[in-house]
């Protein structure tokens, strides 16, 4: 196992489209949505332990579910842990991670994975991941993992790479989610892939990036670098996170810069986005019915996925196509079609209150 290997673990997002499953108190990632008796967190950080040392994995987080975090991952030690006194998008979090691990190892390579992903064929994924820690080792490139599109998908966006027979390909340009004509025109190009947001790069390589791109937000960190891995780190974060620029890592570097290449993975992937890309993953009955923890009777029902905790009993007849969602004192019962308009829903709830 290589000691140069690191890996930011992202764990902050809230996953509201998994509403009431997912809140901001316990987000999903915290859950065991697949019922495989690991939550998504334990099965990501499991996956990247096969190929990089634990006491390199780093998990950001907000400041809120670090004992949540805790909990999961008994190895993790405090110098793991990440927390963000703000919630500043994924930008300030990845260069505040990759100050700390360059102040640790300068040879340092690196891969920024979400925590709440789906990934099918672990071997696969570790394949593709060495292959691309071997092509940034010594170059100065920033690199992703993107997926082979199976459907014109209007909910992710695509990463337009430059037609090569060598199997890392240049990119081209970052597309945003398109419509459902423009996403046929991306299939039929055969040169797009949905972009996963997982990143890979040596440490030196992406703060060059931040440091000509996001040359303020740079500086703001650049100021407490001799406090970073120590003491009085958490000190200087508190006071200088919540000033730093609210914006993507994709916004910010990546779609700014000319030096980025991208593997066509050769794995299974799904961001396990909503209710019905869960849907998608899980085997279903004869009726084409996904349950989890329930104790689930159908009538004449089809294409439904019903999710409890415990083991609850679920009578359902004469329905298709539904999200049923039971979670201690909660319960969503909504069309799979409509499922997008959830976040809206339980937005304009919260704010009601």
């Amino acid at each position: 196992m290589n000691s140069n290997y690191y890996a930011i673990l992202m764990a902050g997002g809230i996953g509201s489209r998994f509403w009431p499953l997912s809140t901001s108190e316990l987000p999903k990632q915290f859950h065991d949505i697949l019922g495989t008796g690991e939550t998504l967190i334990q099965t990501t950080y499991r996956r990247l332990k096969k190929i990089i040392p634990s006491e390199n994995i780093f998990i950001l987080t907000n400041a809120q579910y670090g004992g949540l975090v805790k909990e999961q991952l008994e190895d993790v030690k405090d110098h793991q842990l990440l927390l963000e006194p703000a919630m500043r998008n994924t930008a300030p979090c990845i260069l505040y991670a990759s100050m700390k691990i360059k102040k640790m190892d300068p040879n340092a390579v690196l891969v920024v994975a979400p925590s709440d992903h789906w990934i099918e064929d672990e071997i696969k994924f570790l394949g593709d991941l060495e292959q691309c820690f071997d092509h940034c080792q010594d170059r100065d490139v920033l690199m992703t993992l993107g997926i082979k599109p199976t459907f014109p998908n209007t909910g992710f966006g695509y990463i337009q790479y430059e037609k090569s027979n060598n199997p890392i390909k240049k990119v081209d340009q970052f597309r945003e989610k398109p419509d459902y004509e423009t996403a046929k025109s991306f299939l039929a190009e055969g040169n797009f892939l949905w972009n996963a947001g997982i990143f890979i790069w040596n440490v030196q390589s992406v703060l060059n990036a931040f440091l000509k791109f996001q040359p303020k937000m740079y500086q703001q960190l650049e100021a407490g670098i001799k406090v970073l891995n120590t003491d009085k780190e958490k000190e200087f974060i508190d006071r200088a996170y919540p000033d730093l620029d609210k914006i993507s890592i994709d916004y910010a570097v990546m779609e700014r810069s000319e030096n980025i290449y991208v593997l066509p993975a050769n794995f299974d992937w799904n961001d396990l986005g909503t209710w019905g890309s869960l849907y998608q993953e899980l085997d279903k009955d004869e009726q084409q019915n996904v349950v989890v923890g329930a104790q689930a009777k159908l009538e004449n029902s089809h294409g439904n996925i019903i999710h409890t905790s415990g083991e609850k009993l679920v009578v359902v007849r004469d329905l298709d196509d539904y999200i049923i969602i039971d979670r201690d004192d909660k319960l969503l019962i909504y069309p799979k079609a409509k499922e997008q308009e959830v976040k809206n829903v339980i937005d304009k709830f919260s704010k009601s209150k």
